[in-house]
This record gives structure tokens, C-alpha cells and sequence, in this order.
């Protein structure tokens, strides 16, 4: 007998599938974006350019959280819907097992090494005398503290969207940033706690999210084929395998990501601290932009690896072009509005006129990544849903660190300040390019099967 998600998966029309697949979680990213905006906000309205510039000098080491959840939970799901297309749920529920209990172990180890080596960390993403104690402390509760918490919160929410419940999966998402932005005014003003207090409310908010999903777990686990049971945890039957592999190419772009910020800000910092909080504001607000292509593009990864899997390729290709319609329609329209309203929303963080101004010229330079960005995320989560590694990994690598860190250091060179910010749209087209490039074999291919069938 069919199950609803089943329904969905297989029958229900294409576009209202991808809706109630990508809706919920396009809302949980930004959600995830604007509760991360929030810390920069409160903080900025202290007044103190020092303690801004500091989250933005955390933020690198913060976001490996996400390439570890994406490591096993983009990977873990890609394989569980794939299972599930072809009906084997007992290999869908060790991949579940690996992919939690490895992601908890990976991100306590990350904690507690962040922890040991601050001392070397810290001054390696560009903390000096006047930010040091700050990052200190905003990693210590963030990240030694919190990253357990937060990686599962969001490996849990791929998992559970993995079987078709988008929109659990983006409550629990949406409750961790809700209560992230709840909090960070009752600990930064109300405690009088500054950043100390916003990293605190980051980490609360983070554990009773997964608190949430684990009693999700626990309450469906006659539905869902997700479980906690550590004996079915394996290392056999090429689970690890292809978990990691698929999962790497998001992870890696991550990482890469992390590798061109830490870089772009030890370049700014050189100009003034004033700069590097510009550049993270500006970072910050185009987040906007980037978590709909990825809310998006990853939301229909279920659907299209599902469909993949049990050969329904005409329906995976209709799912394909309706994510990446409204994926275009909508950042196009993003990148419009943040481009034209830059100074209003750079100066609702601080109200201070040397950031404003970097901020404003950095913010109309990089949203203007919008569509790149859409068709890329599209192109590598239709790889990752369907199983392919080198793709997916070579584009990611592209977009992050192979291209826009050389060209950072080129414009740095001939433009300085005013022309670093270059380097992003010049990356993200570039991908872009490439991507198409791939994108059009694989598609013609689907083709030929379609008419074969």
C-alpha cells in the first residue's frame, strides 16, 4: 500500500510536489540566514565595530558546522531516497544510523580541537588585539559548547526531509531560529552579556531544535525509517562510502567558502576592522539570496533521487526545470532588491558611518550572484541526488576557493578595497559556466532514456 509521501514522490502533479517539498524548506534557510543575521544585528546595536568584526571572523570556523551537516546529511539523505526508490528500507535505516551518530561524533572532535588551539586559530583568521577575546569567547559557547547540538539540528533536517517530511524537517529548523533571535536580546542587553550572550543564545537555541527532532525520532519511528539505534550503525555494505562521497561536494564547498572568507578578511583587515565588518554584513544580508537557490535546490533532492532511482526520468526532468524556473524568477528578484536598497539595510545593522560604506559597496557588488548562484546549486544537488561525486565536487571546488581566492588577490592588487569584492561574481559566474557545461550532457542523456522507454 502507498504511503502519502509514497503519493508524493510518484503521483502527485510535479509542480505541486516540488511546492511542498522546496516551500518549507526555503523558509527554514532563511529562517537559518536571518537568526544568523540576528547575532550581527543585536551586536551591531551595542555600537562596537570590534565585537561585529569579530562574528565576522568567527563566522569561517562557525559555518564548518554546516559542511559537516551537509557531509552527512545531504549524503545520507541522497542514499536513503534512493533506497527507498528502489524499496530496500533496511539499508535506509543504517545509512540513517551512520550519518547521525558519525556527524555527533565529527562535530564533538571539531569542538573540542577549536578549543585546544585557539591560540593558533584564532590569529590564522585574522583576530588581532582588539577582536581576540572577543572571538574567543563567541567560539567557546558556539562552537566547544555547541556544535554538537548544532551540526545534528542540521544533519536531522536533510534526514527527515530525506522521507518527504519537508515540512517537519523545516520546523525544526525554523524553531532553532526563532528562538536564536528570541534570545539573543534577553542575553546581550538583558544580561548585559554583549557577544558572550549571543553566542549562548546560538547554542540554546540549537540544542532544543534537536531535542525537537529526536522526539520527531522517537514519536514516527513506525513511519519513519530514520533511527537512533546505535547497533545499526555500520561501516559495511559501501554505506560510509557513498555517503561521504555524495555529502563531500557540499561539504567541500563549504569548506572552500570558509577558506575564501578567512582569506578575503585577512586581506580587509589590513585596510581597517571597519572593512571586515562591512564585508560580513554584506555577506550576511546576501545569505538571503543564496539560502532560497540552496532552500530550493536541496528541498527537491528527495524527489529527483527518488524518481531517479525507480527510472521515472520524465518526471525527474519536470522536477528539474520547475526548481530551477522558480529558482531564477526568485533570486533574479532578490539580487534586484538588495542591490538597490543596500544602504538602508547595511545601516540597520550599525550606525556607523565607515562600515555603512563599506558595507553598501560590498552588498552591491556580490548580490549580484543571485541567478549564477541558482543555477549552479541546481546543477550540483541534481548530481548529488542521483549519485554522482566528481561533478558535484569539482563545482563546489570552483565556486569557493578555485577561483574567487586568486582573483581576490589579483583585484586586491590593483584595485585594493574597492575592487576585492569583484573576485565573488566573477567565481559564481564561472561555476556557473562550467556547470552548464556538464549540465547538458547528463540532460540529453535523460533524454534518450525517456524515449527509449
Amino acid at each position: 500500500m502507498k504511503t502519502d509521501k509514497t503519493e508524493l514522490f510518484e503521483k502527485t502533479p510535479v509542480t505541486r510536489a516540488v511546492l511542498a517539498l522546496v516551500v518549507p524548506t526555503v523558509i527554514s534557510q532563511l529562517i537559518t540566514v536571518i537568526y544568523n543575521m540576528a547575532d550581527a544585528f543585536f551586536i551591531g546595536q551595542i555600537g562596537d565595530a570590534n565585537q561585529v568584526a569579530a562574528t565576522s571572523l568567527s563566522l569561517p570556523l562557525f559555518l564548518l558546522t554546516t559542511g559537516m551537516a551537509n557531509l552527512f546529511g545531504i549524503g545520507g539523505a541522497s542514499l536513503i531516497s534512493r533506497s527507498l526508490g528502489v524499496g530496500d528500507a533496511e539499508r535506509a535505516r543504517r545509512t540513517s544510523a551512520f550519518s547521525i551518530w558519525s556527524s555527533a561524533a565529527a562535530a564533538l572532535l571539531y569542538g573540542l580541537l577549536i578549543y585546544a588551539f585557539r591560540g593558533a586559530v584564532l590569529p590564522a583568521v585574522g583576530a588581532d588585539a582588539d577582536t581576540y577575546g572577543f572571538c574567543e569567547s563567541y567560539l567557546f559557547w558556539t562552537l566547544t559548547v555547541g556544535a554538537v547540538p548544532t551540526v545534528l539540528n542540521a544533519a536531522l533536517a536533510h534526514l527527515v526531509r530525506a522521507e518527504g517530511y519537508s515540512g517537519q524537517a523545516s520546523f525544526g529548523v525554523a524553531l532553532g531560529g526563532a528562538l536564536n533571535i528570541l534570545l539573543d536580546p534577553v542575553f546581550i542587553f538583558g544580561f548585559h552579556m554583549e557577544i558572550t550572550g549571543a553566542a549562548i543564545a546560538t547554542m540554546l537555541s540549537n540544542l532544543i531544535a534537536l531535542i525537537y527532532f529526536i522526539v520527531l525520532i522517537c514519536l514516527r519511528r513506525k513511519k519513519l525509517h530514520l533511527t537512533l539505534d546505535p547497533r545499526l550503525y555500520t561501516l559495511r555494505y559501501g554505506i560510509p562510502k557513498e555517503v561521504l562521497l555524495v555529502g563531500l561536494p557540499s561539504s567541500i564547498m563549504n569548506i572552500m567558502g570558509i577558506a575564501s572568507n578567512i582569506v578575503l578578511n585577512k586581506l580587509l583587515v589590513a585596510y581597517s576592522n571597519a572593512a571586515v565588518a562591512g564585508i560580513g554584513i554584506a555577506k550576511k544580508i546576501d545569505m538571503l539570496s543564496f539560502a532560497i537557490a540552496n532552500g530550493l535546490s536541496q528541498g527537491v533532492i528527495p524527489l529527483v533521487g527518488y524518481n531517479y532511482s525507480s527510472k521515472n526520468y520524465h518526471r525527474m526532468k519536470d522536477a528539474i526545470k520547475v526548481t530551477l524556473i522558480l529558482s531564477l524568477a526568485v533570486t533574479t528578484l532578490g539580487a534586484f532588491l538588495l542591490f538597490t536598497c543596500a544602504n538602508p539595510l547595511v545601516r540597520a545593522f550599525i550606525d556607523d558611518a565607515d562600515t555603512v560604506r563599506y558595507g553598501s559597496m560590498f552588498q552591491r557588488i556580490i548580490c549580484v550572484t543571485g541567478p549564477f548562484t541558482a543555477i549552479t546549486t541546481v546543477i550540483i544537488s541534481l548530481f548529488q541526488s542521483v549519485g554522482q561525486k566528481n561533478k558535484p565536487l569539482v563545482l563546489s571546488m570552483l565556486r569557493k576557493g578555485g577561483l574567487d581566492v586568486p582573483f581576490m588577490f589579483l583585484l586586491n592588487s590593483l584595485g585594493g578595497v574597492n575592487a576585492i569584492a569583484w573576485a565573488t561574481p566573477i567565481a559564481d559566474c564561472g561555476a556557473m559556466a562550467v556547470g552548464v557545461l556538464m549540465f547538458i550532457p547528463f540532460w540529453k542523456r535523460i533524454g534518450t532514456e525517456i524515449k527509449t522507454e
